[in-house]
């Protein structure tokens, strides 16, 4: 904005649309104007303000400082004890920079949306269907274009709410905005007017340079001069896979959270989501196994979906190891398992079975308590250091059960890009 008020022409989106979308009044004016839910929340400058924030919505809330790229500092709180320690000594409030406290909508859905706006004409390029859950950074989570378990009404609605936040705002180019699903609505999360890094992946997806377009639209060409005025729906599944350098570093816990800890990704594409699922896991160095053990340890509100995806695993002829309370709730649903005693009740524990070799996958979950995810801490390292694939997410196992299926069922092929995209040419 200081560099249009000296009279720097500016390309694209107007700094007025950016600043509409980055600051939060701004924005929740926009989003009322245009009849949109977002999550309930407010602005803080001090503790006083948060305290009084969290009270008024209820824990667990999302903070985070405004104006942050990466997640940077972003964390869920459960508590108000854990809500002042966070503002005291994480962030340096103030009125430069306040702090952001919203709900946190616990088991949604989230979903990434590309598009691309001339200022009369929106196309949504991609969306992207995240398979861990809310709370989990976009940059750190898998995700599927299209969407592999959304409704069409959902689709079809935030479709239509990115049409018209684009035209609202004015956007000029490239648009990325992130919503979470939950109970079957729609909230919208943060707009970013703005290229995403997801743009690559989703623009091998569907066969459109949408970078490309994005530059050519912001010196002053329409959609309709480029030809791309109609979404894009492909036949097949592109599932993206973060990249993660947590070997290279010791004390780093691989659990995931809402600050992004990813270096790079990877893709893969099938007519199948399984297949697509699976083939991103090889890539990204995860590579599924079609038998031997799985070691299970989750906590208590992931036990009911986890064990159906157990149930489904032991079918296939996996031996299910567990710890104790685990082994009880996957007992209760007629699962053969071994009970396997925790890091410091005895030996052999579910590290030293690891690390002998004797696990094929792990699956473990762990609350926000502290001491649970430091216990907990070394099963998810030995996994890493042995190269055996885990799961830290209840999404993530499921949608891992269902890539094994596919492996056992078919073979994995490969084809080219341009295979799958006989019809692409470069516009503009």
């Amino acid at each position: 904005m200081p560099l249009e008020r000296h009279g720097v022409p500016i390309l694209g989106t107007p700094p007025e649309a950016i600043d509409r979308a980055e600051d939060r009044e701004r924005f929740d004016t926009v989003l009322e104007k245009l009849s949109l839910r977002r999550p309930p929340g407010g602005i803080a400058r001090s503790v006083e303000e948060a305290e009084a924030v969290a009270r008024r919505i209820g824990y667990p809330v999302l903070v985070r400082p405004s104006y942050v790229l990466g997640g940077r500092a972003m964390e869920i709180v459960h508590d108000v004890e854990s809500l002042r320690s966070y503002m005291r000594f994480a962030v340096r409030a103030s009125r430069e920079h306040p702090v952001l406290v919203d709900r946190f909508l616990a088991d949604a859905t989230e979903v990434d949306v590309d598009a691309i706006s001339d200022g009369e004409a929106v196309v949504v390029g991609g969306i992207m269907e995240h398979i861990e859950e809310a709370g989990v950074h976009s940059g750190d989570s898998a995700c599927s274009i299209p969407p592999y378990s959304l409704s069409q009404p959902v689709i079809e609605e935030i479709t239509d709410a990115t049409h018209r936040i684009a035209l609202e705002l004015g956007v000029r180019g490239l648009l990325n905005i992130q919503y979470a699903v939950k109970g079957g609505e729609v909230y919208v999360i943060e707009v970013n007017p703005r290229a995403s890094r997801t743009i690559p992946f989703v623009s091998k997806a569907i066969g459109v340079p949408l970078a490309k377009l994005g530059a050519l639209v912001m010196v002053g060409k329409t959609l309709s001069e480029l030809g791309f005025t109609q979404e894009r729906w492909p036949s097949h599944y592109s599932v993206k896979e973060a990249v993660f350098p947590f070997v290279k570093f010791p004390e780093v816990d691989t659990l995931l959270g809402p600050e992004m800890k990813s270096t790079g990704e990877v893709m893969g594409i099938d007519s199948e989501f399984g297949r697509a699922y699976a083939k991103s896991q090889i890539q990204a160095g995860n590579s599924l196994p079609k038998d031997g053990a799985v070691l299970v340890s989750v906590r208590g509100e992931d036990r009911a979906p986890i064990g159906e995806a157990v149930v489904e695993i032991a079918r296939m002829g996996f031996r299910v190891l567990a710890t104790e309370g685990t082994a009880r709730d996957l007992r209760e649903r007629g699962i053969e398992v071994e009970v396997v005693p925790k890091v410091g009740e005895a030996s052999p524990n579910v590290v030293d079975r690891i690390q002998a070799g004797e696990v094929d996958l792990v699956i473990n979950t762990v609350g926000p308590d502290a001491k649970a995810v430091r216990d907990s801490f070394s099963i998810r390292r030995v996994a890493l250091l042995r190269g055996v694939p885990y799961f830290t997410t209840a999404a993530a196992a499921r949608a891992a059960c269902g890539a094994i299926q596919a492996l056992r069922n078919a073979t994995i092929g490969v084809r080219s890009l341009q295979e799958i995209h006989p019809e692409y040419r470069s516009p503009g």
